[in-house]
């Protein structure tokens, strides 16, 4: 059985992102997680990082639908040159 919440160096390791990029997704609030024990410290629950995942394939394909790929005339003209 998978265990319940993760270390932020579990989920940096996941997303494959620094510890400090992850500890900053949580201190802004774009991350959830919850300070446990005299320490304080940070623990992720496994299912917050699943939402979060698929917010962020949300995110990403409402940003491509906005943001289609344009080939630009200069992109055109050195593929043009390339054949």
């Amino acid at each position: 059985m998978e265990p319940r919440f993760l270390l932020m160096a579990d989920v940096a390791e996941q997303l494959n992102v620094s510890t400090s990029q992850v500890y900053h997704m949580v201190r802004s609030g774009e991350l959830p997680a919850i300070k446990v024990g005299g320490r304080g410290q940070w623990r992720i629950e496994r299912s917050k990082l699943e939402e979060y995942i698929s917010r962020k394939y949300a995110e990403t394909a409402e940003w491509v639908r906005t943001n289609p790929l344009v080939e630009r005339a200069d992109d055109a003209d050195d593929a043009g040159s390339l054949a």
